[in-house]
């Protein structure tokens, strides 16, 4: 089995932060795999910083556990809700090419499928699913 954890990150003002890889289409919410001998919190808080200069405020919550059936028969995906701040914009590098914080009612052009159900999940506004 593997793992990872994402995070629906929000700033102060209500924005949700997110990413666009170089190695796969869409925006997303941040995150990455959990390493060996690596927590869940432990690997949020290292994938928030490297994507995205972000430092949790708080504790994060637990959202819920996802079957990840479109990347593998083995995935899982722990979702995290948490409010964050900026150390500096991210700048682009090999993995990143963008970031930032978008309104709910301003989301990018390309965000992907499953992170547009996710935060329609979080705001209430659809049932949470057990798949990503």
């Amino acid at each position: 089995m593997t793992l990872g954890v994402r995070a629906a990150a929000f700033d102060e003002a209500g924005r949700v932060f997110l990413v666009r890889h170089s190695y796969v289409p869409g925006w997303h919410m941040p995150g990455g795999g959990v390493e060996h001998g690596e927590t869940l919190l432990e690997a949020l808080a290292k994938e928030l910083s490297e994507e995205g200069n972000l430092e949790i405020i708080g504790a994060p919550d637990l959202v819920t556990i996802y079957f990840n059936r479109p990347t593998s028969r083995r995935d899982h995906v722990v979702l995290y809700r948490c409010t964050v701040t900026q150390s500096a914009p991210k700048q682009a590098d090999r993995e990143i090419l963008e970031a930032g914080f978008f309104a709910l009612d301003q989301l990018p052009e390309g965000i992907t499928r499953a992170t547009r159900r996710r935060l329609a999940e979080l705001a209430g506004d659809t049932p949470f699913s057990e798949i990503w």
